[in-house]
């Protein structure tokens, strides 16, 4: 009877321990995803602005000789 139960003890000590790795391994998912998202909204930023700025250097000269 003791073996039965302790055999029940580890098989439950077991599955606990593998629903805290996927907790662990599903919450490194979840940052890993935040993290990419994140560096690509910052990508995305930065080459917004450096549109912007070709567009104002190149508009900038044009706009400079149809004054005069």
């Amino acid at each position: 009877m003791a073996r039965h139960s302790l055999a029940r003890a580890r098989v439950a000590n077991a599955l606990g321990a593998m629903a805290v790795g996927a907790v662990a391994f599903g919450a490194l998912a979840i940052g890993a995803v935040a993290i990419g998202r994140l560096a690509i909204g910052r990508a995305r930023v930065r080459q917004l602005e450096i549109d912007e700025l070709v567009v104002h250097k190149l508009t900038l000269p044009e706009i400079e000789r149809q004054k005069d």
